[in-house]
């Protein structure tokens, strides 16, 4: 361990002396040193995003989940299996929100062994169900790690060069039973660009380190159960694509929702194609997304077609995916007392009683802080530019 950095070693550093942050103001009251600590929180993701970085569009994501004795554990309430899967249905409702176009899948691994919870899909719901019901899952023996990754990797190596492949494992235990060197299976990940990354929920272990290095994943020990869901949080954004990724075009269909009329006399209700996997979908119906290649016909998009393997989308959902490639700059930020001009926030049009303004540096609109990280992570556009500038009204 002499080789790694010294700031992985002393993780506990950043607790010493935490009492000389607080400093008290002229009336003896904490109140604005911690509001200037809910503040720079808040400030802090809005420059974790560059530009001109090359980002994956399409990500394939296999989320594994320890699911040993020690998820039972009730350092985080109720226990740690529950705080988990509640807040990955958060993270799935994100993940899909901000990567339409891509896809998850679940892995749990307990008893020294390694299951499929969902097979890789871009339907959330699917996702959202299935966690739900792991909350009655029994938590027992070992997790593999070594299992869990191979069982990960079989799907995504047959991925396209094009798409990120990436796995992400929410690891509570202190050890890992592998029927083999994992070592070695690290240096397989490596080759065919898996990116692992971790959140260990105990300590620090020495494998994930070594396997969140070498694949150029990240590897973080959560503090409570608010700096989880910021770990989970920060998974949402698409990491930088690697230098040997494929560039390569792809065919996509944008079906239009048509719904045939009931006076229509030739019109005939149908089956979708998810009805198929899963009955408790809606049976016969009039209307849908018809595949523009084979007319296969779907409830809800984004989807790829089960006939001919084309992608199906809408146009809102590839602009969703293209956003992260051309983030927002973040605004100027200017100290309240030198501000002269007028202190109404340009979004909630509230009046500015922060402690700073924000501008955005195009169209020289003002903001408040709420409004300017809505506008970064909700919006990824200032309101202000598209005032000023709308888009030309259709003839």
């Amino acid at each position: 361990m002499d080789d790694e950095p010294e700031r992985t070693k002393r993780w506990e550093g950043g607790y010493e002396r935490t009492w000389e942050i607080l400093k008290e103001d002229e009336s003896g009251s904490l109140k604005a040193s911690i509001e200037d600590i809910l503040y720079k929180a808040k400030r802090k993701r809005i420059f974790e995003h560059h530009g001109q970085v090359r980002l994956g569009m399409m990500r394939h994501l296999y989320v594994v989940i320890d699911g040993s004795r020690t998820m039972e554990d009730q350092d985080l309430k109720p226990n740690r299996l529950t705080c988990t899967l509640k807040l990955l249905e958060y993270f799935v409702e994100e993940y899909f929100d901000q990567n339409p176009i891509s896809q998850i899948g679940i892995i749990v691994t307990k008893g020294k062994r390694a299951e499929k919870l969902t097979e890789l899909s871009g339907n959330p719901r699917k996702h959202t169900a299935a966690l739900k019901k792991a909350v009655d899952m029994t938590c027992l023996g070992e997790p593999s790690l070594y299992n869990a990754l191979n069982l990960a990797t079989q799907t995504l190596k047959h991925m396209p060069g094009h798409t990120s492949r990436e796995v992400l494992v929410i690891f509570s235990s202190l050890t890992t039973c592998d029927p083999s060197n994992i070592y070695d299976l690290i240096k397989c990940l490596k080759t065919q660009k898996i990116r692992v990354s971790v959140i260990g929920l105990s300590a620090e272990v020495r494998v994930c380190t070594v396997l969140a290095r070498e694949t150029g994943g990240t590897y973080h020990v959560i503090l409570d159960e608010s700096h989880f869901k910021e770990l989970l949080v920060h998974h949402v954004s698409p990491p930088p694509a690697s230098s040997g990724s494929e560039s390569s075009l792809i065919r996509m269909g944008f079906p239009q929702h048509t719904i045939a009329s009931l006076t229509d006399q030739d019109a005939k209700p149908s089956f979708s194609m998810a009805h198929l996997e899963n009955s408790s979908d809606p049976g016969l119906t009039l209307g849908g997304y018809f595949c523009p290649q084979c007319r296969a016909k779907y409830c809800e998009l984004p989807v790829e077609c089960k006939v001919c393997g084309l992608t199906l989308v809408s146009a809102p959902h590839l602009a969703r995916s293209y956003h992260h490639l051309f983030p927002l700059d973040a605004f100027e930020e200017i100290p309240l007392e030198q501000y002269t001009g007028e202190r109404c926030c340009q979004g909630c049009q509230g009046e500015i009683r922060d402690q700073h303004v924000y501008i955005c540096k195009t169209c020289q609109s003002v903001f408040c802080v709420e409004c300017d990280i809505f506008t970064h992570e909700t919006l990824h556009c200032c309101p202000g530019c598209i005032h000023k500038h709308p888009a030309p009204s259709c003839v």
